[in-house]
């Protein structure tokens, strides 16, 4: 009988149990970074931008030589220069006067306010009408606004995403400190088991597993090392694991994790250090087992696809962001079930889905399928959870779709 924990008491023996690695820092090009752990704070080291500029195609002014103009008595202002992009504005504005600028264009100093090109005339002499007053700092980004020398720009522990290499580049880091890759050893075993490009015989399934998980675990950041199926037996299955282990941050292995008698999972993680837990109360992937070697997790998975698919986006990511020192982002929309779901099993049910867009709502499509078929996961867009107390969810409940992005 499986002694089964909580999804939360999972999250927290995660937490009391393993720990960053230290000393795995690493300095890569920033085009590189993306979708790595950041591993130290990034500090502005410039102002930026470094000059006073403005967001729109017109004229800066002082703001208070516009005050109090209008459509029907404009301030007519002497044009004193242009800026052009790219080009510095390495002088003051003399009071009463104006100057072309671009959108982005720099400001000369003594101008405080820009005029949007739509709200002027030009009267082909020189000068330039103002028909709406400014005000000051009016479509203007000042010296600084966006960061300054010593201002925290991102987080140790971050996942970087584009938007973050965006902000490298603006602030010159082009170097940039990351925790090292996890090594990840992926097992699969079963004697029903033969690789994708071999044809299934009598009674044999393709694997799955491996290459799921291989995929899951580089979009993730992590290098998966492929150590191949292993067949049902203790001795040949307890080596390939101890290889994994010395060679590996953590070890996922899937099969073998049920209550059977060619199951040897389970007493191989208690041989190799300290049994955790067997049993998580999820539909599905209840038979699932987590152990560690001293600092290394060591997880054994279902042998069903899909089952393998939630433990693995649930709690080894989680966990391997852990080990890293970072935090595992959850993307998440709110959608509209289109059909009711029904669950009583006790254990917190998970449920694929697809999502389309219907005007202005968002709904969201269980995918059907019998237990174990890889057909739940293939075309889905995400994935909801009903509560190990619900019963299910009526049609048109609103609920909260956890997006398989980078799956």
């Amino acid at each position: 009988m499986l002694q089964v924990k909580t999804p939360d008491e999972v999250f927290a023996l995660i937490q009391d149990e393993f720990t960053a690695i230290e000393n795995r820092t690493e300095y890569i090009p920033f085009t590189s970074a993306m979708g790595r752990v950041l591993a130290e704070d990034i500090l502005a080291e410039e102002y930026v931008p470094d000059f006073d500029r403005s967001t729109v195609d017109g004229f800066a002014v002082r703001a208070s030589d516009t005050f109090g103009c209008s459509e029907a008595i404009p301030a007519i202002l002497p044009l004193y220069g242009e800026v052009l992009m790219g080009q510095g504005a390495d002088y003051t504005l003399p009071a009463g006067t104006c100057c072309a600028v671009p959108t982005g264009g720099a400001i000369p100093r003594g101008a405080d306010c820009a005029v949007m090109i739509e709200y002027t005339e030009d009267y082909g002499d020189g000068t330039i009408g103002i028909n709406k007053a400014g005000a000051p700092g009016q479509n203007m980004i000042f010296r600084g606004d966006d960061v300054y020398p010593g201002k925290p720009v991102l987080k140790a522990g971050r996942l970087l995403s584009s938007q973050d290499i965006g902000a490298l580049a603006a602030i010159g880091r082009i170097s940039v400190p990351v925790v090292k890759k996890l090594r990840v050893g992926v097992i699969s075993t079963g004697d029903e088991l033969v690789p994708p490009e071999a044809p299934p015989g009598p009674g044999q399934v393709r694997d799955v597993n491996t290459p799921m998980l291989v995929s899951m675990l580089t979009a993730f950041g992590a290098a998966a090392v492929d150590y191949g199926i292993v067949i049902d037996d203790e001795t040949l299955l307890g080596e390939k694991m101890h290889k994994a282990a010395e060679e590996c941050d953590a070890v996922l292995i899937s099969g073998g994790s049920s209550v059977g008698v060619k199951d040897v999972t389970c007493r191989i993680i208690e041989s190799m250090g300290t049994l955790l837990l067997h049993g998580i109360a999820i539909k599905p992937g209840k038979p699932t087992i987590m152990g560690k070697a001293g600092n290394k997790p060591l997880i054994g998975l279902p042998g069903h696809p899909v089952a393998a698919f939630f433990v693995a986006k649930l709690f080894v990511l989680p966990l391997l962001c852990q080990l890293m020192g970072g935090d595992m982002p959850r993307y998440t929309v709110t959608a509209e079930l289109t059909e009711s779901v029904g669950a009583n099993h006790g254990r917190a049910q998970y449920n694929c889905c697809r999502l389309e867009r219907h005007g202005t709502r968002l709904l969201a499509v269980p995918v059907r399928s019998k237990s174990g078929l890889i057909t739940q996961l293939a075309g889905a867009d995400g994935f909801f959870c009903i509560e190990r107390d619900c019963e299910g969810l009526p049609e048109g409940a609103e609920i909260q779709v956890t997006l398989c992005v980078g799956d």
